[in-house]
């Protein structure tokens, strides 16, 4: 049985990260379950400063290493293991951590751009956009980028203005059309997130079978 691939969509800190942890782990008790972040597979930016690589879009598609992501897929579709990269929120680059990943029957992909990136989108069998209001997202944004990534007040906001909001509108916001289902609120959503649970947990037993 070919592995299916769970997408994940949604605004900066709209909980799907909460939500794609809460499915692996209901998932994780009946069998092997893969998650893949987006966010590890920014581009190296090795030849730019970390003044530079301050000031780069982190929002917009392009600025994911689309191709790797898209062989690293296709392996685990095809059973064999890959060496994920990691992402350095702190430096602004990749670093040099890789970790070994294994196939499974049920890969969850999740990252702001999931459904925004056609190739990464077409490979998706079930899409879920977590949809939740801005303010929110703004505000657990700011708290997270200064307790998390030491970033100031000021530094968060004029990011958020300048390239995160503007991105949101023109590339994530768009992309929730292609979900085949949306979960308001996030992690907060108990009720969706079994739901999502149960048949990821059927595929899991079905695989198994």
């Amino acid at each position: 049985m070919k592995p299916v691939i769970i997408g994940i969509a949604g605004g900066t800190a709209s909980g799907k990260t909460t939500v794609a942890k809460r499915i692996y782990e209901n998932a994780l008790a009946y069998g092997k379950v893969t998650m893949i972040r987006l966010d590890d597979y920014y581009r190296r930016l090795d030849h730019l400063s970390l003044e530079e690589r301050q000031k780069v879009n982190y929002d917009h598609p392009t600025s994911y290493d689309v191709e790797l992501l898209v062989e690293h897929l296709r392996m685990l579709q095809n059973g064999m293991s890959i060496n994920k990269p990691t992402y350095d929120f702190v430096m602004h680059n990749r670093s040099d951590v890789t970790e070994v990943v294994e196939s499974s029957p049920v890969i969850i992909l999740e990252g702001i751009m999931t459904f925004a990136i056609p190739e990464i989108n077409e490979m998706c069998d079930i899409k879920i956009y977590v949809d939740t209001a801005d303010d929110i997202r703004f505000i657990r944004r700011l708290k997270r980028d200064i307790r998390d990534r030491g970033r100031s007040v000021e530094s968060v906001i004029d990011q958020y203005l300048t390239t995160v909001r503007p991105m949101h509108l023109l590339f994530v916001e768009p992309s929730k059309k292609y979900a085949n289902i949306i979960i308001p609120e996030g992690g907060h959503n108990q009720a969706a997130i079994d739901l999502v649970s149960t048949k990821i947990i059927d595929l899991i037993l079905k695989a198994e079978k």
